[in-house]
């Protein structure tokens, strides 16, 4: 029964006037955002059977439901509240971030065909980037509008912007789900890791298509699966071993929700976005600093740490800390930190009418 739902579907998208060939397409980056050699080929059957079951399925994992997709309003307000205290963390280590997360800005610039003389808009940009980079991108001639729905981020991209003195990057406090941009707005549309955050995932997404021409690209960035992702993982896995924590709906905001393969595309077809295309992005998230700066950094950017960290006892943290640094010592070598990393780059196109 499954098949035969599946392949209506498949047959579906191709009498919407766009080959099959073009609807999804894998392929993947290197560091830098260089696409490698052959990345563009058909995506299997079994991928496109997994993005159709993230839209019309009921699927299950370890026995949650991962159908819905939006937030209740305790989870809009937690969310928030949570950002909000981490904005100035977020300004405090914004030069690291820049650095560390720069690969991830040039594979959504890519994707995105990104160029001089567009108007383009950033969604959830948080500390600045990739609006600040974006800005050198289209020049003089074009412009960037930065979004965030917390106070502290737009401030703090806002200082940014002004300490640089650019002037073709303007910022408005929206939510994703509801932009107070009039239709065909934009040329393009990104996000660099809020996705993962969007209140309704579904309206956000359509709310970009509204504001883009026809035509125009859309493209996220999320995380990859957290085995992928010592950066985060190191800390967690161990951390996790002494403090129990309520198990998380794989639906929450939270930076894996998108980390199943297709789950994401499976949003903007939902959303009725052309040409799905999903990619994988492996890099390695490099900075010139020690383990205890990388300590720092990430017990006190991470909000889910903060609330982990608090309930921990005195006595327990000195064990904690040794665990970790004898977990990530092959990822410092020379007084330089280079983790492995993997994301998702996911885009589509506005229909053209």
């Amino acid at each position: 029964a499954e098949n035969v739902s599946f392949l209506r579907w498949y047959l579906a998208h191709d009498l919407h006037g766009t080959s099959t060939s073009s609807i999804f397409q894998q392929g993947t980056y290197r560091g830098g955002g260089q696409r490698s050699e052959g990345a563009d080929y058909l995506l299997t059957v079994n991928r496109y059977r997994e993005i159709y079951r993230g839209r019309n399925a009921e699927r299950e994992e370890n026995g949650v439901s991962l159908r819905r997709t939006t937030m209740n309003p305790e989870e809009q307000n937690k969310a928030l509240d949570a950002w909000q205290t981490s904005a100035r963390y977020w300004d405090k280590y914004r030069g690291l971030i820049a650095q560390m997360f720069a690969p991830l800005t040039a594979g959504l610039v890519e994707e995105a065909r990104i160029g001089i003389g567009q108007k383009v808009l950033d969604i959830g940009g948080g500390s600045g980037e990739p609006s600040l980079t974006i800005s050198g991108i289209v020049g003089p001639t074009g412009s960037v509008m930065y979004t965030d729905p917390v106070a502290g981020m737009v401030e703090t991209a806002q200082a940014e912007a002004g300490r640089r003195g650019l002037t073709n990057i303007h910022f408005r406090q929206c939510s994703a789900d509801d932009l107070p941009f009039e239709d065909r707005a934009f040329d393009v549309a990104v996000s660099r890791l809020s996705a993962m955050f969007f209140l309704d995932p579904v309206t956000a997404v359509r709310e970009a298509l509204r504001v883009i021409v026809e035509g125009g690209y859309v493209a996220f960035v999320v995380w990859g699966p957290t085995e992928a992702n010592p950066f985060f993982s190191t800390i967690t896995d161990v951390i996790d071993r002494f403090v129990e924590f309520p198990k998380q709906d794989p639906d929450a905001p939270d930076a894996f929700r998108f980390a199943v393969p297709g789950k994401l595309a499976g949003i903007l077809v939902k959303a009725d976005a052309e040409n799905a295309i999903e990619r994988q992005l492996n890099f390695q998230i490099e900075a010139a600093i020690s383990f205890e700066q990388f300590w720092q950094l990430r017990t006190e950017m991470s909000e889910t740490l903060r609330e982990k960290m608090a309930r921990l006892t005195p006595a327990q943290l000195p064990t904690i800390k040794q665990a970790v640094a004898d977990a990530a010592r092959r990822y410092f070598v020379s007084g330089k930190m280079s983790f492995p990393a993997e994301a998702l780059i996911v885009s589509g196109r506005n229909p053209t009418i």
